[in-house]
């Protein structure tokens, strides 16, 4: 078995099991009337608040103060609470039977949204604390990520399966997340003028920026195999 699909093993047996504890509140939500596109839109609403506290603690490095950590956790807890509406828009649509077309684009668009203003808010947090290599970093981060979601949408519209690769959108979250509340409740521990927890931080992202732009060329040459000897 290759590693992509040894992945991919692992995430389906871990996604089976979040759903078996998700499902009863699914079916909460589903009787008191909530709709997919709704829970997709407070979780887009989420991240966005995630994004907005990472800029005010680095506002608040950027103005002279020291680092506010705390708001990293704050953070980090926003992205992982949210991040599971990701998981229930899904099952709202399947378990509810309201899955649409429009709501599987709704849910698609939104989620490069959420990496958009995620990934930004982390880049303006290194800008503001004087790392540039961080916000570059950061933005190789963003540029794999949303290339890893667009070849596979382009590989789709050629009829094409691109599924391949490691640095999927869920492995994607969970690395930043973890960058995020690690660097928190590390630099929580120490002083708050302590600068080094912020490198927690900036090897998530790294992780994401090298292994997302790995993914989405391993897609590339995925779909040249595929398209190999066709004409348009």
């Amino acid at each position: 078995m290759s590693v992509s699909a040894k992945a991919k093993a692992s995430r389906d047996s871990l996604q089976k099991g979040i759903y078996c504890v998700i499902n009863p509140f699914v079916h909460f939500l589903i009787r008191i009337g909530v709709t997919p596109n709704m829970v997709t839109t407070i979780g887009f609403l989420g991240q966005v608040a995630a994004a907005a506290v990472m800029v005010y603690a680095g506002w608040l490095v950027g103005k002279g103060g020291n680092f506010d950590y705390g708001l990293l956790t704050l953070a980090g807890c926003l992205i992982i609470g949210f991040s599971v509406f990701d998981m229930l828009d899904g099952q709202v649509a399947r378990l509810g039977n309201m899955a649409s077309v429009f709501g599987a684009m709704y849910d698609s668009v939104l989620d490069r949204y959420c990496e958009l203003f995620t990934l930004g808010g982390v880049a303006y947090y290194f800008m503001q604390i004087g790392s540039l290599s961080g916000a570059l970093i950061t933005f190789l981060a963003l540029v794999g990520s949303i290339m890893v979601s667009y070849v596979r949408a382009r590989a789709e519209g050629l009829g094409i399966e691109c599924k391949v690769g490691f640095m999927q959108r869920p492995e994607r979250v969970v690395v930043l997340t973890l960058g995020v509340l690690v660097t928190g409740i590390v630099g929580q521990s120490l002083d708050s003028a302590a600068e080094w927890p912020n490198w927690i931080l900036y090897g998530a992202v790294s992780i994401i920026a090298v292994f997302a732009n790995i993914t989405a060329c391993a897609r590339i040459a995925h779909c040249r195999r595929e398209l190999q000897g066709k004409k348009l």
